[in-house]
């Protein structure tokens, strides 16, 4: 972090060129940048606002960034005597780019597979099509997210560590309201079977609602990162930039529940099943918000989040068994007179909507920020 005191001594009316001070602290940056868009991003990550700019003779931040950059010196030859790209990779490029547009259907379509064959098949055979299907949609849901606009950058796919989280998440929204329901009724007396009418009951169409929601998740986070870089470039200050991206980050997470919502609609019937709880949507809000920001580099805000999320799933039933155990009846009085009032999808509904509203507020600090749309190489 560029210690600012300094830089205001830098800028002192003393100085004969204050600009000077600042170029020679960032001039890894400022070389490497492509236009001065990724100077005032980096500039506004290492702490220096538009306030600090006026310290440098300059209206904002945007203004300081286009002086350092016209001030570096650069190499024309190394673009005027670049050769040519070819016009083979042409065709290449546009087969990448469908690839990343239909690769996000794949989840869903095999997801919807799955559920078919567990439907058709019975006894051993069933539990094998499930685990087919479940390894299946794992693989899709990978390979989806390794491309576009939701895959993590290559420095920070070591450092984020919500998938595991996640999968709690997934598999509370198909297994958990069923063992709430039976557990505080005295039961499960047995393992889940299958199917959604056994003693555990299965809840398999958030699950095929949320795969299939991936596909609008990744086309509204590159409808939201494309309008993102074009206020970027429009906007002459950070507040103003802030003020304009906001509207942005609501608009795509709107879109994107709007999306989610219509998919939950249309699972229910499809499937047989009864209306789909608004847990789902609140749990496909938290996990796109967690996936917004850490895409980003804000890794560990979704991290806590989903944790405490998946958590506060797990000891929602944990309470009710344990309070079998004599003179533990007390645990589970929360959670029974929870669901006593509103239902075992309460205990989802509250955790997730909680958890997508605190990581909502969070994005809409962060990602208002011109750094947080540099590459993580360029905001070093």
């Amino acid at each position: 972090m560029t210690d600012l005191s300094e830089l205001d001594r830098g800028a002192a009316p003393g100085a004969a060129d204050p600009v000077k001070v600042l170029l020679h602290r960032h001039r890894e940056l400022c070389e490497r940048a492509v236009d001065p868009l990724e100077i005032a991003a980096g500039l506004e990550a290492h702490g220096i606002t538009d306030r600090t700019a006026a310290r440098f003779r300059h209206r904002d931040v945007f203004s300081l960034a286009e002086e350092l950059y016209a001030r570096v010196p650069r190499d024309a030859d190394t673009v005027t005597d670049a050769p040519a790209a070819p016009d083979a990779p042409a065709p290449e490029g546009g087969r990448r780019s469908v690839i990343v547009l239909l690769l996000p259907l794949l989840p869903g379509a095999l997801c919807a597979a799955a559920l078919v064959a567990l439907a058709r098949t019975h006894g051993q055979t069933r539990l094998y099509a499930a685990a087919a299907g479940v390894v299946a949609v794992a693989l899709a849901l990978r390979a989806a997210l390794r491309r576009g606009p939701l895959a993590l950058p290559d420095g920070l796919a070591s450092r984020s560590a919500t998938g595991s989280w996640t999968c709690w998440l997934l598999a509370y929204a198909v297994l958990g309201d069923g063992l709430l329901r039976t557990a505080l009724t005295g039961g499960p007396d047995g393992l889940p079977d299958g199917t959604t009418g056994g003693d555990w009951p299965l809840a398999l169409a958030p699950l095929l609602a949320l795969t299939l929601a991936v596909a609008p998740a990744t086309w509204t986070a590159g409808l939201f990162l494309a309008h993102a870089r074009r206020k970027l470039a429009v906007s002459r200050g950070l507040e103003d930039f802030a003020a304009s991206v906001r509207p942005v980050l609501l608009g795509a997470v709107a879109l994107f529940v709007g999306a989610l919502a219509v998919l939950v609609a249309l699972c229910a019937p499809l499937l047989d099943a009864g209306p789909v709880s608004p847990a789902v949507l609140a749990l496909g809000a938290l996990l796109f918000v967690a996936r917004l920001l850490t895409v980003h580099g804000f890794t560990h805000a979704p991290r806590v989040i989903l944790m405490l999320t998946a958590t506060a799933h797990v000891l929602a039933p944990a309470t009710v068994f344990a309070a079998r155990l004599p003179g533990c009846a007390a645990l589970g009085a929360p959670v029974e007179a929870l669901t006593a009032a509103w239902g075992p999808t309460a205990v989802p509904v509250l955790t997730c909507g909680a958890g997508a509203l605190i990581l909502l507020v969070h994005a809409a600090r962060t990602l208002a920020r011109a750094s947080a749309h540099l590459r993580p190489e360029q905001a070093r």
